[in-house]
């Protein structure tokens, strides 16, 4: 019974099918999503995908080529409520992806609280990430708590915080919860108008997929292509 069930899933699961492809080497990459949820998908990748080594947990980074700026957010689309571990885990991801890209990521770890104002957890827990990522990543550009116009803003942070080691606008924006960065990210993009969206890209996974979203636009899926390629060349090196 149990394999007559798989049987029926691979003809007619088209996520599960391409992850199979891609796990057994037919196909260098794949993207999906452009239907149901980021959980929908992921529920048929990590069994046949799986994690990369050393990783913990999947995150989405989505970033927004905007006039004069670039901003990459996560995690939009996984993690619920993560913790500083997770965090720390998922920034590490997403700096490590945007320096594939060729940008110098400048973190900043945001929240309602500006550099200790509150203690709320939610403070507490971006607070705790800085120390870890201190620790583990001394060479990240990061600083936090913070708003969100504190981390644009290179001139109003230098004033409240002149002994910041973020200089400049940050450009990796680290938020600590999904409806946070999903809202924010969705506001961006909107108000921005012809502003480039990308992603989402998905992080954490042992091979080059991708879960985008029903609102994908085709020129996104176009940019997302070309990442994959470049992903899938980047791993075969």
């Amino acid at each position: 019974m149990t394999q007559q069930l798989a049987k029926i899933e691979m003809r007619r699961r088209l996520t599960l099918i391409a992850a199979m492809l891609l796990a057994n080497g037919h196909v260098d990459g794949m993207i999906c999503g452009t239907w149901g949820s980021t959980s929908n998908h992921l529920d048929y990748i990590d069994p046949v995908i799986g994690k990369r080594e050393g990783a913990h947990t999947y995150a989405c980074m989505n970033g927004l080529m905007l006039p004069g700026r670039q901003v990459f957010l996560v995690d939009t689309h996984v993690n619920y409520d993560p913790s500083a571990e997770e965090l720390t885990e998922i920034t590490l991801a997403a700096a490590e992806e945007m320096r594939r890209f060729g940008i110098t990521p400048k973190v900043a770890l945001l929240s309602h609280s500006n550099f200790g104002s509150s203690n709320q957890p939610s403070a507490v827990k971006m607070r705790r990430t800085l120390a870890l990522l201190n620790a583990q990543a001394p060479w990240l550009e990061v600083d936090g708590e913070m708003h969100g116009d504190v981390a644009l803003d290179a001139v109003a942070r230098e004033k409240l915080m002149p002994d910041s080691v973020l200089r400049g606008e940050a450009n990796l924006l680290v938020l600590p919860n999904i409806d946070a960065a999903n809202i924010a990210y969705n506001l961006l993009k909107t108000a921005s108008g012809g502003g480039i969206a990308i992603g989402p890209v998905l992080l954490g996974a042992a091979k080059p997929v991708h879960i985008l979203t029903p609102s994908t636009t085709v020129r996104r899926i176009v940019n997302m292509t070309a990442l994959t390629v470049a992903d899938a060349n980047a791993q075969r090196k």
